[in-house]
């Protein structure tokens, strides 16, 4: 059987080594990103206080701008980890269980 899952009737079943990273590993890749932009912010405070003129200005918006970006990075699931999950409306969940 080639591809990447495997189907039972109608039922099809992913492989395992099509399935999403870890939860853990996820997070762990997440707070990473997270951390790198909390030091590029404090980098940017640092150079606010050195720097003179539109450079100080530039690092002042990027450490109010930063914390706002690294939020929303932090916080975006993995596309693939998505895909994988997939979502389902109850509409759709009502359909494959069947009349109540």
């Amino acid at each position: 059987m080639s591809g990447s899952s495997r189907s039972s009737g109608n039922v099809s079943v992913p492989s395992a080594t099509s399935l999403p990273d870890g939860p853990r590993k996820d997070y762990e890749s997440r707070m990473r990103n997270y951390l790198l932009s909390m030091g590029i912010r404090t980098a940017c405070f640092v150079a606010a206080v050195v720097l003179t003129g539109w450079l100080r200005w530039t690092c002042v918006a990027l450490a109010v701008l930063l914390p706002y970006v690294a939020v929303v990075f932090a916080n975006a699931a993995s596309k693939r980890r998505v895909e994988a999950i997939g979502s389902v409306s109850p509409d759709e969940r009502a359909q494959r269980i069947g009349p109540a």
